[in-house]
């Protein structure tokens, strides 16, 4: 069995549960405390950060990596697109995203000294991406996959981060809520996550 050590409020954590129940497989969560992380946590991961998957004797505890084995290892539904250009360019994309908008999560987080401008630069980026939802209902087309998930943490937490986007970037809170609404969405919700939304 799939263990996947998990912070409650970790948008990175958060990813993985989404993959987790969007494959609809046995798996355990074992919750941690971000702020009082667990002995084990440093003995499995060297860097001391979640997610961490364990399943047997592999170790994995990078987000990307954790998703990206699940998906290949349970196929179905297929999270990354099944030909290899459109995966490369998913690939491409994921990248973009992590250090163009998910490298200023910790500045989110931590409220760290350049938290206004974090919030700044997601809300830009996140408003340059919403004419891509005029057209199509997901990232990559019709289909939800990887990027998907990899946005939605930071979408569901928006308000969490005080951060308003423009009535411009109306086409992404739509989808959103379409990504929302999604059962594996719903079902990887900690009560602590829940709790960022009114």
């Amino acid at each position: 069995m799939m263990n996947l050590y998990s912070g409650t409020t970790c948008p990175f954590s958060h990813r993985c549960r989404i993959v987790l129940y969007e494959k609809g497989m046995d798996f355990q969560i074992i919750d941690v405390d971000l702020f009082a992380k667990q002995e084990d946590i440093a003995i499995i991961n060297p860097y001391g950060m979640v997610p961490v998957l364990v399943e047997r004797d592999l170790i994995l505890y990078e987000p990307n990596i954790i998703n990206e084995y699940i998906d290949e290892r349970f196929p179905h539904p297929q999270l990354m697109p099944p030909d290899p250009i459109m995966r490369a360019r998913a690939r491409q994309l994921l990248v973009s995203m992590e250090r163009e908008v998910f490298t200023h999560i910790e500045a989110l987080e931590k409220n760290l000294k350049t938290v206004d401008r974090a919030r700044q630069v997601v809300r830009e980026r996140l408003t340059e991406m919403a004419p891509v939802f005029v057209k199509q209902k997901h990232m990559l087309g019709d289909e939800f996959s990887m990027l998907d998930v990899a946005i939605a943490p930071l979408l569901w937490r928006l308000e969490h981060y005080s951060i308003d986007l423009p009535k411009t970037a109306a086409p992404i809170a739509k989808y959103a809520e379409r990504v929302f609404s999604r059962q594996g969405f719903i079902d990887a919700l900690t009560p602590s996550e829940r709790a960022m939304r009114r």
